[in-house]
């Protein structure tokens, strides 16, 4: 994993809340069809690592989400685009 750079969306220096580009980001692709109704998201901890950010803001990303009807979290089974 040496010098590893992976390319994330997130820009930290912006004058956004990184939740709040995280959940745009995500809300980006459920609109134009890569994350499809009933798509499972992947784990908080890989979200974590897969957008370069802390698991507190995936889960008020998360939040955001669920706040404008995009996902539902189904307690013990994971969170899913709502249909």
């Amino acid at each position: 994993m040496a010098d590893e750079q992976r390319t994330s969306p997130i820009d930290p220096t912006r004058a956004t809340y990184v939740y709040m580009q995280l959940a745009d980001h995500v809300a980006a692709r459920i609109e134009v069809g890569t994350l499809r109704t009933g798509t499972r998201l992947p784990g908080e901890r890989d979200l974590a690592v897969e957008y370069g950010v802390a698991i507190g803001t995936v889960r008020r990303a998360t939040q955001e989400l669920r706040d404008r009807g995009l996902l539902i979290t189904l307690p013990a089974k994971g969170t899913f685009v709502a249909g």
